[in-house]
């Protein structure tokens, strides 16, 4: 009876029935037995043994159903993170009780959150942990660290390890490649240091990830180290290390060794001959890389889809676009066409090999874009010269959805630079802050380069000044951006100011030498050059070139010589700037002769260099020469003349006096001339005072190029020299009504390294009276000799008093007066003028060097002027 009882009571007390009326009479028969009332039909005894077993059943109940409901709750988080659902996963881990989640269960969600690179959601997950007061230790420690290593905070990361740290080498892994992967690779060394310190026992894989570290630090002795070390370890079989091996001794360019490896090594994988096939390709030669391709084919390897990224990498470097296609084809066959990395690689080699058609048709099948699809078809356009399409590409990619990364903001600010297309690079730039891009260098240093290219040095300074950052490629951006924009105060500025933050390299030296010749600043050049020598820049064929271009442009033909005999290897460039140098300088038999010794070498001429030659013999009044070349460039080099070409000969003819044949030259282009072809007949007319083909040929020029200031003064110019007043003043009128300046006419000197600059008329310099009295009686002097003021050079209409005062205040004198008091004896001076030398000045300059006993060197906006003992290198023809 009494077991009886106690079997049918604990059904009364089932909180799981579905009626009311049960729930109710449940609820009520709970209150009665907790209140210690006893059913009327019961014993004391029976009444306690009822209680008794009725507890003991409650408590056994509750208790497994909260173990399932906790079970359930770990289980379900466990699931969501198995299938990826993270959040779902961190919603119910928010919502179950702190003290109940198990260890596991956080590791799964960690997990996912470390494979989803969803480095706030792990932040979130951390602080559950912390605030439900879980240790940080063991296996949820390590997976902690593995999350952050894995999202890219290394900080945060690296702040639990130290805490945590163990002898598991698994963690201290982690660890060194998480450093490793950021680019730290001083870090990953220290780490792998500390391993050895503390006897922690070292893996395969951690000898293979301190390799990729010493290869990317260029350390060799360490990589060596290593390899001996690996070997005493017994890990000279292991295929991962020895992979490591041979990649390390590429990346160092032990090219040797790493083939040795390959040779010796019996377990090939498809890494191995991967590794072989890249290595080849990373050190320029991608023949044998493409050799080895094939022999892993015929041994019968499997290419994987690195093999036939390395490979078509091999044909962009080779420049082998056959192979290419074959690849494609076989790997058409394998189905990796389905696979966006492919795709990518495959456009990227067609494009740089450029086939832009073939690249457009990869990019068009593509099932699946991503933004490295955009940007290599972007580049593909810029690469061509196709920089609008470029332009118009990266808008369309912007409008489809995608996102502009780092890769793809460099690319489009390339072909903005390219296309002087200023006002869509402002457009990027827009982007670039809307989207908190503006910190990173390299960004920074394309948008430089963009304003540079677009002749806005303005922003481009603005973008450096705001720089939190400054590299090398910063510095020089700006320096070469102001020496090319024709600011090299500025630039020489920005490189003194550069000396007090890093070295330079050689790109700076390209970089500043041309603005050191741009003013003529022979001193700051020599320094410069002593820099170079000292920092073994030499070697180096760009700052070569530089120098030998720097010493012609500053008037020392004799020193730019002897450096062009020194060069080791000349190219196309050297010889150009040889040919060039003597061309400005009037040596064109020479330059004629440097052509030929260029060809000799076994060099062919270019478009530059036939420019070069051709401005040498008309500079030099070498007519038939010029025409020689002419015809050469066209019939046996096949070269198409191109505008600057056709200026060239227009040039020539007219500085030989046959202004009508040149007319008629200009008549019978097949393209349509330029302002330049007119301006140079225009400047012959000067020379040859013609001054009715002038103003035919004036109207030409007004009509291309009607804000060239420079062409107006120029026929302002040709009335003057023809005493046409009225003329002179109506054109006058004319440039006011366009509201047009004329650009004031300068010349500069170098003395003790400072660049002093004289402006016409201009009585402000200290030494003024000095000058003016040395000018006075050095024209004294020549009128005794029978030498008379050239007053039509005056350019006033004046009385000849006045014109003679107006000529001894012209730019040239003064710059050379100024010489002649501040230089030691002896010592050549060298002036500078932005214009073309007046007649006057120029007959003055050949008596000064008679006088002095001193040689002049002169630069024009035409040519180099060699004045010694009253003679002058132009022979008059100038």
């Amino acid at each position: 009876m009494l077991i009886s009882m106690a079997q049918t009571v604990p059904p009364k007390f089932c909180i799981s029935s579905h009626s009311q009326n049960h729930r109710d009479s449940s609820v009520k028969s709970q209150k009665v037995f907790f209140s210690g009332k006893a059913y009327s039909n019961s014993t004391p005894l029976s009444s306690h043994l009822h209680s008794s077993c009725t507890t003991v059943s409650i408590s056994s109940l509750a208790t497994k159903a909260e173990e399932y409901k906790i079970s359930d709750c770990n289980r379900k988080i466990c699931e969501l993170s198995e299938v990826g659902n993270l959040r779902k996963a961190i919603e119910l881990l928010h919502m179950s009780p702190k003290t109940k989640i198990e260890c596991s269960t956080y590791c799964s969600v960690l997990q996912l959150c470390a494979e989803t690179n969803s480095l706030q959601d792990g932040k979130q997950v951390h602080s559950i942990i912390c605030s439900n007061g879980v240790p940080v230790v063991g296996a949820l420690g390590t997976k902690l660290v593995f999350m952050y290593v894995s999202c890219g905070d290394i900080r945060e990361g690296r702040l639990i390890f130290d805490e945590i740290a163990n002898e598991k080498v698994f963690l201290w892994n982690l660890m060194l490649t998480g450093y490793a992967r950021i680019g730290d690779f001083d870090e990953s060394v220290h780490i792998f240091r500390k391993m050895l310190d503390l006897g922690i026992e070292v893996n395969s894989h951690t000898i293979s990830s301190i390799l990729k570290c010493f290869a990317a630090l260029g350390n060799l002795k360490e990589g060596e180290w290593a390899h001996g070390y690996s070997l005493k370890l017994g890990f000279g079989c292991h295929i991962v290390v020895v992979n490591s091996l041979i990649n390390f001794y590429f990346k160092i360019r032990k090219v040797e060794s790493a083939r040795k490896l390959f040779d010796e090594l019996s377990n090939r994988d498809t890494i191995s001959w991967n590794s072989m096939v890249s290595g080849y390709v990373e050190n320029d030669l991608p023949e044998k890389g493409l050799l080895v391709f094939k022999e892993m084919l015929h041994v019968g390897v499997d290419m994987d889809l690195a093999t036939v990224i390395s490979v078509l990498a091999a044909c962009v470097n080779y420049g082998n676009i056959q192979l290419g296609r074959a690849v494609h084809a076989l790997a058409l066959k394998a189905c990796f066409d389905r696979r966006i990395t492919f795709a990518n690689t495959l456009l990227d080699m067609y494009s740089k090999c450029g086939d832009l058609n073939a690249a457009i048709q990869v990019f068009e099948k593509m099932g699946e874009r991503s933004v490295v699809s955009w940007t290599s078809l972007i580049a593909g356009y810029a690469r061509e010269g196709l920089s609008e399409g470029a332009i118009r590409l990266f808008h369309k990619m912007r409008s489809e959805g995608f996102r502009p990364d780092i890769f793809s903001i460099t690319t489009i600010l390339h072909a903005c630079a390219c296309s002087g297309s200023l006002e869509n690079g402002k457009d990027v730039h827009n982007y670039i802050k809307e989207n908190d891009m503006q910190s990173n260098i390299f960004v920074c240093n394309s948008l430089m380069d963009m304003y540079a290219k677009c002749g806005s040095m303005k922003d481009a300074n603005s973008v450096f000044l705001e720089m939190p950052m400054k590299d090398i490629i910063s510095w020089n951006t700006m320096i070469g951006g102001y020496s090319k924009s024709g600011l090299p105060n500025e630039a020489l500025s920005l490189f003194f100011a550069m000396l007090q933050e890093l070295k330079p390299d050689g790109r700076t030296m390209a970089c500043i030498l041309p603005a050191c010749a741009s003013l003529a600043a022979l001193d700051r050049g020599r320094e410069i050059h002593g820099f170079v020598l000292r920092n073994d820049c030499f070697s180096d064929q760009h700052v070569a070139n530089a120098l030998v271009d720097m010493y012609m442009k500053c008037g020392a033909l004799a020193l730019a010589r002897l450096l062009f005999d020194m060069i080791p290897t000349k190219d196309l460039i050297s010889w150009t700037v040889m040919i060039a140098g003597y061309g400005m300088h009037g040596f064109g038999k020479e330059a004629i002769a440097a052509f030929s010794e260029m060809r000799q070498a076994g060099i062919e001429p270019d478009e530059v260099s036939f420019i070069s030659i051709l401005y040498a013999c008309s500079h030099s009044g070498l007519l038939n020469e010029g025409w020689r070349f002419f015809n050469f460039m066209q019939h046996e080099c096949n070269i198409e003349p191109k505008l600057e070409h056709y200026a060239c000969i227009v040039d020539l003819l007219a500085r030989a006096g046959k202004l009508s044949m040149a007319y008629q030259f200009i008549k019978s282009m097949p393209i349509a001339p330029d302002a330049t072809i007119w301006g140079a007949l225009l400047c012959g007319c000067r020379i040859h005072h013609d001054v009715k083909l002038a103003e035919k040929v004036a109207e030409h020029v007004f009509e291309l190029e009607p804000g060239n200031t420079g062409y107006y003064v120029l026929l302002s110019n040709i009335y003057s020299e023809a005493e046409k007043w009225d003329e002179v003043k109506k054109l006058r009128e004319r440039i006011g009504r366009r509201g047009l300046r004329k650009n004031p006419g300068c010349s500069w000197i170098e003395v003790k390294g400072k660049v002093c600059i004289f402006v016409a008329g201009d009585g402000s310099h200290p030494q003024s009276e000095k000058m003016e009295s040395l000018l006075n009686e050095l024209r004294s002097k020549m009128k005794e000799e029978g030498y008379f003021p050239k007053m039509k050079y005056a350019m006033i209409n004046a009385d000849d008093l006045e014109k003679e005062m107006a000529l001894c205040g012209h730019s040239e004198k003064l710059a050379m007066a100024f010489g002649i008091l501040n230089l030691p004896p002896g010592k050549t001076i060298r002036v500078t003028k932005n214009l073309r030398v007046c007649g006057d000045c120029h007959e003055m300059a050949k008596f000064m060097s008679k006088i002095t006993k001193r040689e002049i060197v002169m630069r024009d906006s035409n040519r180099f002027h060699h004045f010694k003992d009253g003679a002058c290198s132009c022979r008059g023809f100038w």
